[in-house]
C-alpha cells in the first residue's frame, strides 16, 4: 500500500500533478487532486506511514511542494470503521493528522485518497469521463466500455460518506482499475507514480475514443441554427456591447469581463440545442463553483436583428437572471449565509460567442475556461445519450457548501482599485509606468497604451508577473490618429469589458523662443497635447457613459498650464488647453457620475522620457545653465526645496482615480514642490 521511502516521492507527485493539469481536458482549473503514500520521519525520528495529498485551494497546473499536505495514515485509516462524519468534524479531525501545521489545509477529498488502497491515486475531471458520467445511460455505457474494470458510484457530495463508499467499493472489487463518479469525475491509481499517470491517461483516452466513434460530425449539437458573424464583425459588436453588459453586472460589487469567440463556442451557441441544453445545469461540481448552475442564453439572431436589439435583450436577460437567481437562493437556503452576486458568470450569444464575468480577469477567464470544458462534456454526452446534471438542490448545496464558503474567508480583502480597469496613455513612459505600477498594486487592471508598443507590452508582462496573469495588456496608441485611438480603445474593451479610470498622460515637449518656433513645432504640440487629449478622453467618456457607472478621468498637464514658461509658448499653450478641456469635461461628466481632475507636475526629471530628450538641453539653455545643473536648479526654486519624481505624480493620480476624491471634480492638483508663480488662481 505504501511507496518506498524516498525523498523523491513528493517531487514525483508534484511532477505528475503538473503534467496532468497541463491538459485542461484532463484536469480542470483548480479541480482534481493527487496523492502519494510513503513513509516519513516524525518529530521523534520514527518512520511513520504518511500520505501526501494536494491541499485545498491550489491548482495542479502550477503546483509546487508547498501545495501538498502530509498526513499520518495511522490516524486516518481507522476512520473507515465510522458510520458517519460531518464535513466540519472531518476537517477538524484532519488538522490533528498533519505532520506539519504549516502545510496547507486538507482537501475535502483527502479521505478518498486515503481509503483507496494504492500508493498513488489521481482524482480528475476529464471531459470524456464526465461526458459518460453526465449521460442518462452512463452506467450502461461504462459497463460496455470498461466492463468489470470500472465501478460506478452514484452522485454524493464529496466528503466522508463518498470517500468511505469509494474505499469500500475498490476493496470489494480487487480487479477494478477505475472508479466513475456519477456527475463528478474519475479516480485512478497505480503502484508507482508513473504507472498511476499512465493509467489515468489510458482510461481517459479509451473514453475519448469511444465518444469519437459515436459522434455525428455533421449533426453536433443538432447542427447550426445561427451562423457566426465574420470575425471582424464579431469583434466590433462585442466592443460595442461589453461596456453595456459590464455596467449592468457591476451593479453590486463590480466585474471584469472576458470575451471568447473561439470556434468551439461559436458552434455551440449557434446550434439548435444550445437554448435548452445550456439550461440543464453544470457538468460537474467543480464547474459549478465558478460558472454557477446555468449560463445566461441570449436569444439573438444577428441575421435578423441589430446591435440595439442585442443590447435590449442583454439588459432584460441580465435583469431576469438576477431575479431568478434571487428566487433560487430563497427556495434553497436553509442556513445563515449571504447571497452571492446574482448575475451570471457566463453569457452565451449566438453568432457572437461567450462573455465571462468575474471579480478580476483571472476569474472571468476561469469561468470561460470551465464553460469550454462543459461544452466539450455536453458534446460527448449528447453523442451517447441525453446530458443530465445535478438537480437544483444539489447544485445549491455545492455553490453554498460551507467548506467552499470557508475558502472565501481565507482570501485577503480586496484592494482599493479591485475590479477597476485603468487606461493610461503614454503608459510605458516615466509617469505612465509609475502610475501603472502604483494602481496595479492597488488591484487595478491596467491598459498600457503607448506609441512605443514594444515598451507597453514589456511593462504589461512585468505587471502580470508581479501582480498576476491578466493584470495588464499593452496596446499600440498614436493619440493624434483618430483611427488608432478607436482601435486601441476597442482592444481595451475586448480585454476587460470597459474602462473605469482614464489617465491622459501621453506627451512631448519642445522649447524655443517664439520667433524661433516653427509652425511644425506649434502643430506638433497642439496635435499631441491638445488633439490627442481630446480624442482619447472622448472615447473614455463614451465608454463610461455606456457603462452607466460613472468613472474618473485624470489629465496629467503641467505647471506650465497655469504659468507662462519662458521659451515654451507652444508647449505651455497646449498644456493650458488640456487644463480647460478637463474643466469642460468635468461640467459634462457630472450628470453621468464622471469626475475629471488634473494633476500639474513640474520638472519630473527622474525616470521621465521627455527629460531624456532635447527638452533637457532646451530648458537648460532657456535658464542659461548647464543641463547637469537642471535638477538642482529646479529643487532650489521650489518652496519645499525638493525634486519631484514619477512616483510622486503617481500618488496624485491614484488620489483622483480612487474614492479618496469621490466628491471632487474640476480640480487642479499641483505636485511641483511649491512654485509660487504657478499657484492656481
Amino acid at each position: 500500500m505504501l511507496a518506498t521511502q524516498d525523498s523523491t516521492v513528493l517531487q514525483e507527485l508534484v511532477d505528475r500533478s503538473r503534467r496532468l493539469a497541463s491538459d485542461r481536458s484532463v484536469c480542470n482549473w483548480g479541480g482534481g487532486n493527487t496523492s502519494a503514500k510513503t513513509t516519513m520521519k516524525d518529530h521523534l525520528g520514527r518512520d511513520v506511514p504518511v500520505m501526501w495529498v494536494k491541499g485545498s485551494g491550489s491548482d495542479l497546473a502550477d503546483a509546487t511542494d508547498k501545495n501538498f499536505t502530509a498526513l499520518r495514515l495511522e490516524d486516518i485509516l481507522p476512520l473507515m470503521e465510522r458510520d458517519a462524519m460531518s464535513d466540519e468534524e472531518m476537517v477538524d479531525y484532519l488538522t490533528h493528522c498533519m505532520m506539519d501545521s504549516k502545510h496547507p489545509r486538507s482537501s475535502i477529498e483527502t479521505l478518498l485518497h486515503a481509503f483507496v488502497p494504492f500508493p498513488h491515486v489521481d482524482h480528475t475531471h476529464p471531459d470524456s469521463i464526465i461526458a459518460i458520467c453526465c449521460c442518462d445511460n452512463g452506467r450502461e455505457i461504462a459497463k460496455e466500455l470498461f466492463g468489470d474494470r470500472a465501478v460506478w458510484v452514484p452522485y454524493i457530495r464529496p466528503g466522508f460518506t463518498l470517500s468511505k463508499l469509494i474505499g469500500e467499493t475498490v476493496r470489494n472489487h480487487p480487479n477494478c482499475e477505475l472508479v466513475l463518479m456519477e456527475k463528478h469525475g474519475l479516480i485512478t491509481w497505480g503502484h508507482t507514480s508513473d504507472e498511476c499517470y499512465q493509467n489515468t491517461l489510458r482510461i481517459i483516452q479509451e473514453a475519448a475514443d469511444y465518444i469519437e466513434r459515436h459522434i455525428d460530425r455533421d449533426r453536433v449539437f443538432g447542427g447550426v441554427q445561427v451562423a457566426a458573424l465574420p470575425a471582424e464583425q464579431r469583434q466590433a459588436v462585442a466592443a460595442e456591447v461589453l461596456p453595456w453588459v459590464r455596467g449592468i453586472v457591476t451593479e453590486l460589487q463590480g466585474a471584469v469581463l472576458t470575451f471568447d469567440d473561439s470556434a468551439d463556442f461559436l458552434s455551440f451557441v449557434g446550434s439548435h440545442v444550445a437554448p435548452t441544453l445550456s439550461q440543464i445545469g453544470a457538468a460537474c461540481p467543480d464547474h459549478l463553483v465558478h460558472t454557477k448552475r446555468k449560463p445566461l442564453f441570449i436569444d439573438w439572431n444577428p441575421g435578423m436583428e441589430g446591435v440595439d436589439a442585442l443590447k435590449e435583450k442583454l439588459r432584460t436577460g441580465l435583469l431576469s437572471y438576477r431575479a431568478e437567481y434571487c428566487a433560487y437562493y430563497e427556495r434553497n437556503v436553509d442556513f445563515d449565509v449571504p447571497m452571492h452576486d446574482p448575475f451570471p458568470r457566463v453569457i452565451l450569444v449566438p453568432g457572437l460567442g461567450v462573455i465571462g464575468t468575474g471579480k478580476n480577469k483571472k476569474m472571468a477567464n476561469v469561468a470561460v475556461a470551465l464553460y469550454r470544458r462543459a461544452v466539450a462534456v455536453m458534446r460527448g454526452a449528447t453523442a451517447l445519450g441525453n446530458f443530465v446534471s445535478l438537480d437544483e438542490k444539489e447544485s445549491f448545496d455545492v455553490e453554498y457548501w460551507p467548506l467552499e464558503l470557508y475558502k472565501l474567508t481565507l482570501a485577503p480583502p480586496e484592494k482599493e482599485l479591485a475590479r477597476k480597469v485603468v487606461y493610461i496613455t503614454g503608459g510605458a513612459g516615466g509617469i505612465g509606468s509609475a502610475s501603472a505600477r502604483r494602481m496595479a498594486a492597488e488591484g487595478a487592471h491596467i491598459v498600457v497604451a503607448d506609441l512605443a508598443v514594444d515598451a507597453a507590452d514589456r511593462l504589461a508582462r512585468e505587471l502580470n508577473a508581479q501582480f498576476g496573469e491578466g493584470t495588464a495588456v499593452g496596446v499600440s496608441l498614436d493619440v493624434t490618429n483618430e483611427a488608432a485611438v478607436l482601435r486601441s480603445f476597442r482592444e481595451a474593451v475586448l480585454a476587460y469589458g470597459g474602462i473605469d479610470i482614464f489617465v491622459s498622460n501621453a506627451g512631448l515637449a519642445s522649447s524655443s523662443p517664439i520667433v524661433e518656433t516653427t509652425l511644425d513645432d506649434w502643430n506638433r504640440n497642439v496635435s499631441v497635447l491638445g488633439t490627442g487629449y481630446f480624442l482619447t478622453s472622448r472615447e473614455a467618456f463614451r465608454c463610461m457613459v455606456e457603462q452607466g457607472r460613472g468613472g474618473s478621468i485624470v489629465f496629467v498637464t503641467s505647471k506650465n498650464a497655469v504659468y507662462a514658461g519662458k521659451d515654451a509658448a507652444a508647449y505651455s499653450a497646449a498644456k493650458a488647453m488640456e487644463n480647460h478641456l478637463a474643466r469642460c469635461l468635468a461640467v459634462e461628466g457630472g450628470e453621468h457620475g464622471i469626475r475629471v481632475n488634473t494633476v500639474l507636475p513640474d520638472a519630473v526629471l527622474q525616470g521621465s522620457n521627455i527629460w531624456n530628450s532635447a527638452w533637457r538641453d532646451e530648458r537648460a539653455r532657456a535658464y542659461g545653465i548647464d543641463p547637469e545643473q537642471l535638477e538642482e536648479h529646479y529643487r532650489k526654486r521650489t518652496i519645499l526645496h525638493v525634486n519631484i519624481t514619477t512616483d510622486d505624480i503617481a500618488e496624485g493620480i491614484l488620489f483622483f482615480a480612487s474614492n479618496r476624491s469621490a466628491k471632487t471634480t474640476g480640480c487642479m492638483l499641483t505636485i511641483d514642490g511649491g512654485v509660487a508663480a504657478a499657484f492656481p488662481r
